[in-house]
């Protein structure tokens, strides 16, 4: 049986009660396949890894170990939310490593959206082996892989590319030393939050704000830059605050900025000013299968484009993507 195919008898989750049901039904298969063993948990904070801890802690408790990297490529002070609610609100037993130079390093002049991806799904279960290393007992790796994942990271069809690789698809290598457990690989992204809520997690946390798994990674085009990855980090916390200020930050699935490495012309006191465009993208979608384009507001465009100029140094031009999905995927890489 292909454990990465869901069955065609599968009912779409979309009550609590079908949620209590898998629940109840992967902490059985939870139990089952970890016995006593301890479970090392990715957990980066996002929907996915969050939802696989919660079910992780209900089927093992205590043997669960979360370790939360901060790659260098998160949004700003998502690092710090995440320690500060897992640690303080929810007790977890969470491991924080700041490996920001170690991979940032490994990426200098990458340029090709699935090396950068390889390298950082790779580079993942280094840093998650090196933890491993530091503990006792440690025989598995959990998570959050859903099922979009596998399926943009597998050949749809004879003849047909990948659309990309997923860091906790393909970017594992063939010499793994841990056991995977991935206890929601066969949801989509809305029974992941149906999931969650029947979890009890809060509000919040299971309708926050998608982020890929390679993070910035993937939102900064090209070769990445420390100087052009600020300036996407920062352009991206004023587009959230706005949003979340207009009422926009439930309404719309997904929200970021791209940064790509072009330049144009710009004037700035006076002066010539080069400086990269921010270009916004806002979707919706149920199963990040096909999205929609959310129409913005142009007053609320304009404030965004307002701030991101006058206070992201190196930005001098604000863009907004109305390409829909397909022909063009969620992310840009």
């Amino acid at each position: 049986m292909d454990t990465n195919k869901r069955p065609e008898t599968m009912e779409r989750i979309t009550t609590v009660e079908l949620a209590n049901a898998f629940i109840e039904e992967q902490v059985t298969a939870v139990r089952a396949q970890v016995g006593d063993g301890k479970v090392l948990l990715a957990l980066s904070g996002g929907v996915d890894s969050s939802v696989v801890a919660a079910l992780l802690i209900r089927a093992i408790g205590k043997q669960l170990v979360c370790v939360h990297v901060n790659h260098g490529l998160m949004r700003k002070d998502e690092s710090e939310n995440v320690v500060r609610v897992f640690r303080e609100e929810l007790d977890a037993n969470l491991i924080y490593v700041d490996a920001t130079d170690r991979f940032l390093d490994l990426l200098s002049g990458v340029s090709d959206p699935e090396k950068k991806r390889k390298i950082i799904g790779a580079e993942f279960i280094n840093v998650f082996a090196d933890e491993a290393r530091k503990l006792e007992g440690i025989e598995y790796l959990a998570q959050g892989t859903i099922y979009p994942d596998i399926l943009e990271s597998i050949k749809q069809a004879e003849g047909k590319k990948a659309v990309k690789s997923h860091h906790n698809v393909g970017g594992l290598p063939e010499d793994l030393q841990f056991a995977l457990v991935e206890p929601i690989k066969l949801l989509f992204n809305d029974e992941v939050r149906v999931v969650g809520e029947a979890l009890g997690l809060p509000h919040a946390m299971v309708y926050r704000q998608p982020f890929p798994g390679p993070g910035l990674g993937v939102r900064c085009l090209g070769a990445i830059t420390r100087d052009r990855l600020h300036a996407l980090r920062e352009a991206d916390a004023i587009l959230r605050e706005e949003f979340d200020i207009a009422g926009l930050n439930e309404k719309v699935w997904q929200y970021f900025v791209v940064v790509p490495d072009i330049k144009s012309v710009g004037v700035k006191d006076e002066s010539r000013y080069e400086g990269w465009p921010a270009i916004i993208r806002a979707v919706n979608t149920t199963d990040a299968m096909r999205a929609t384009i959310e129409e913005i507001p142009y007053a609320v465009l304009h404030k965004i484009t307002d701030r991101i100029t006058h206070e992201v140094d190196g930005i001098n031009r604000v863009l907004y993507d109305l390409t829909p999905k397909p022909i063009g995927t969620i992310e840009w890489e």
